[in-house]
């Protein structure tokens, strides 16, 4: 891993280079008729970018960049200028140099002015893919074809561009003799036809693969041998360099996660570089495939044989359509009370079951329907079957009542009959600490139509000290990119989690290495970006394309063709004890929740700009969720509601006037 050094280090490290190298006029590769292939980098804000993400663009411009270097900020301006007047073409600036890192590339990013996002080339892999070889050196590519059409020093892009896109032919396609800060990649010319298979290889899969790719696992295709590694060998290094696979989407870069499924540096390049080798084989004539003894099956229960095991209602799935969420119940067979220690859920149908939640009811629904509940036994997506609690930590289930489920099913294009059961794991003795969840949601968001990069925000505000421990990120077909933020009661502020590009496909908790303290007052805010656009193309998939056009506007719902902003959180009171339960805070921290979840500016107050009440056309209520309603009877009494008359709603002055709703409406029962 690159070793962290501050920004003064990072500049100092681009000036030597400067120094060393600013008049080195070695040719550069040829790289005109060259095939880019994909990546995902993320660059100075967090945010991920993905090259043939864009396809409807005409031209994709990607230049070098190194931090404190004049030449790099040349680049930068002049590419900034062909921006301006090439609207629609995608600009990476991508940073490759081992001495600067995210935070020394954000603060240079902000003294030089930039406008341009930086993209971290973290492991050198993809500057050195692209072949590059001096800083503020740049290519144009061809997204009908991937190919590089265009290569030279920055100042030359923009008259290249108008020919380009004018005519798709560049007269000076071609610059090999340029000057500049020599780059220099620590793994460029090295044989890799020496990595190990049998040695270097397989350990890494069977640690971070194997577990999915196995009989009975939940991807499509098994590492049962070699000869499989090695057919699918592209599109693993596809995987890996669009950061698509492990499925573990959360950022290293602020936060260190337990059981983060994330390839290391060191692993990222063995796999790249021996899949780029020719993937080599060196197991002997007739020897032993050490993967094929690692791929034996993966059990039904992975956490070992289940105390309880309860069957979810059976239901009949359609083959086609949109089906509304199943919220069955069934008695609790617990006779006595239990701390539950783990959940996993078995889905009958991994294609067809989108999710699953589930909860604890003090009475069985008469209907045997029901979603009310404030015990969460935990949930299922594609990606996370077990939820965990803590060491000394676990969640009190009262005997009696009923274990109600909120089911998401989507028609695969055959109908089938689910049968997911849901494992209960206890423990007999109490524990120290009570596990607690709240979740950040926005029920009034309004996505624009047409818009690429929308973003929507919500909170939560602790009324005193607690200790986070996981965090969970859920948006539907648009989400593209979420971030999890402490503020302090100081003003300080600090990221825990990071998706630079979030996976609608894999959904799942991200268990925090360290528990995170937080004292009272704090805002746990959780930022949202969805893509609302042609670019996005979840949107065109034989099951949407119908229900999701982006030249609509988007509002909160439950179908996946609508949108969520929904951050759960695993936490605990730092002064609740089993023996010591604190049910007051729970509540404290819920009731705030209709003043935070529309909270825009974190002010504390709702002004009538934050006050949404637009819904879905022909809708009464977009879900049971819906709050353009209630936001509705806020605007039209705003001026009786706002009693101090300082233009924002407080949490009091709500209270009241939900108080008063409620009395209003009981009288006209």
């Amino acid at each position: 891993m690159r070793r962290t050094v501050s920004k003064l280090a990072g500049l100092l490290a681009g000036a030597s280079a400067l120094c060393l190298a600013a008049c080195s006029s070695e040719p550069a590769a040829t790289l005109v008729g060259k095939k880019v292939d994909d990546y995902m980098l993320v660059d100075q804000t967090g945010m991920g970018h993905i090259l043939k993400y864009d396809t409807l663009t005409p031209a994709i411009v990607l230049a070098s960049y190194v931090n404190g270097d004049e030449g790099s900020r040349a680049a930068a301006k002049a590419l900034e200028g062909a921006a301006a007047k090439h609207a629609g073409v995608v600009f990476h600036l991508i940073n490759s140099a081992e001495a600067d890192t995210r935070d020394t590339i954000a603060a240079e990013v902000k003294e030089a002015g930039i406008t341009l996002p930086v993209l971290d080339d973290e492991f050198q892999l993809i500057g050195n893919s692209l072949g590059f070889t001096y800083a503020g050196e740049a290519v144009i590519v061809n997204p009908k074809t991937w190919e590089i059409v265009f290569h030279g020093p920055a100042d030359k892009v923009e008259a290249a561009l108008g020919e380009f896109v004018a005519g798709g032919k560049v007269a000076t396609a071609e610059y090999t003799e340029m000057a500049g800060t020599k780059l220099t990649f620590a793994d460029r010319g090295k044989d890799y036809s020496t990595i190990s298979y049998s040695k270097d290889v397989v350990p890494i899969l069977m640690d971070k693969c194997v577990d999915c790719h196995q009989p009975n696992g939940i991807a499509p295709w098994h590492m049962t041998n070699y000869q499989m590694v090695k057919t699918f060998a592209p599109m693993i290094r596809e995987a890996i360099r669009r950061d698509r696979m492990p499925p573990f989407d959360a950022d290293n870069h602020y936060r260190a996660f337990a059981k983060n499924e994330n390839l290391s540096a060191d692993e990222t390049k063995t796999l790249i570089h021996w899949i780029e080798a020719g993937a080599p084989s060196d197991i002997a004539e007739g020897g032993e495939d050490p993967l094929v003894k690692g791929v034996a099956g993966r059990p039904d229960w992975p956490l070992g044989e289940p105390d309880l095991i309860v069957s979810i209602p059976a239901y009949d799935v359609p083959a086609a359509g949109v089906v509304d969420y199943q919220i069955p119940a069934v008695k609790s067979p617990l006779t006595e009370g239990k701390w539950l220690k783990a959940t996993t859920f078995k889905p009958g149908n991994r294609q067809g079951v989108h999710h699953i939640l589930a909860g604890y009811l003090d009475k069985m629904p008469k209907d045997g329907r029901g979603f009310d509940w404030n015990i969460s036994l935990g949930g299922y997506a594609v990606g996370a079957e077990s939820n965990f609690a803590p060491d000394d930590w676990a969640t009190w289930v009262p005997p009696g009542g009923a274990i109600s489920f909120q089911m998401h099913y989507t028609p695969i294009g055959k109908a089938f009959t689910d049968d997911s059961k849901i494992a209960f794991y206890f423990q007999d003795e109490a524990p120290e600490m009570m596990k607690r969840q709240v979740v950040i949601a926005d029920p009034s968001i309004e996505i624009a139509a047409n818009a690429p990069r929308h973003h929507e925000t919500a909170y939560v505000l602790f009324p005193a000290d607690a200790q986070i421990y996981a965090a969970q990120v859920h948006a539907h077909y648009r989400g593209y990119a979420s971030k999890l933020t402490a503020v302090y009661p100081d003003g300080k502020e600090e990221i825990l989690l990071n998706m630079p590009h979030y996976d609608f496909n894999w959904q799942r908790d991200y268990i925090f290495k360290d528990l995170i303290e937080i004292p009272a007052g704090t805002k746990l805010v959780a930022d949202y970006w969805y893509d609302n656009s042609a670019n996005n193309k979840a949107l065109f998939g034989e099951t949407t394309k119908e229900l999701t056009n982006p030249a609509r506007k988007i509002f909160w719902g439950d179908q996946s063709f609508q949108e969520m902003l929904f951050t759960a959180v695993q936490f605990r009171w730092k002064d609740e004890t089993a023996a010591n339960p604190r049910e007051d805070l729970q509540a404290a921290l819920q009731q705030t929740q209709l003043l935070t979840m529309s909270d825009d500016n974190r002010d504390g107050k709702l002004q009538e700009a934050e006050l949404r009440t637009e819904m879905e056309e022909g809708a009464q209520n977009v879900t049971s969720d819906g709050i353009a309603p209630l936001h509705q009877q806020f605007k039209a009494n705003f001026a009786a509601i706002d009693a101090d008359q300082d233009g924002g709603l407080s949490m009091q002055e709500l209270g009241t006037a939900m108080e008063q709703m409620q009395q209003q409406g009981g009288r006209g029962r």
